[in-house]
């Protein structure tokens, strides 16, 4: 079965009470490229975005961030 990378943005700006609004302001990314994140409606990910994510969220592991599934 295909395996796909989910990005867990959504989660992660529940449990510490943030806004996406408020992530593009820490991380200085575009509220529309966090948008796409949180909805996971990305074909690539800029591995520079998900650095200034991981920074400003004080993420160590890439686990609390990204998740592989398996596809149906």
């Amino acid at each position: 079965m295909p395996i796909k990378a989910k990005i867990k943005l959504k989660e992660v700006l529940k449990s510490r009470d943030l806004t996406q609004k408020q992530l593009a302001e820490m991380t200085g990314i575009r509220e529309a490229a966090i948008s796409s994140l949180v909805r996971n409606h990305m074909e690539r990910v800029s591995l520079h975005h998900i650095e200034k994510i991981a920074t400003v969220l004080e993420i160590t592991n890439t686990n609390e961030l990204i998740e592989l599934v398996e596809e149906d």
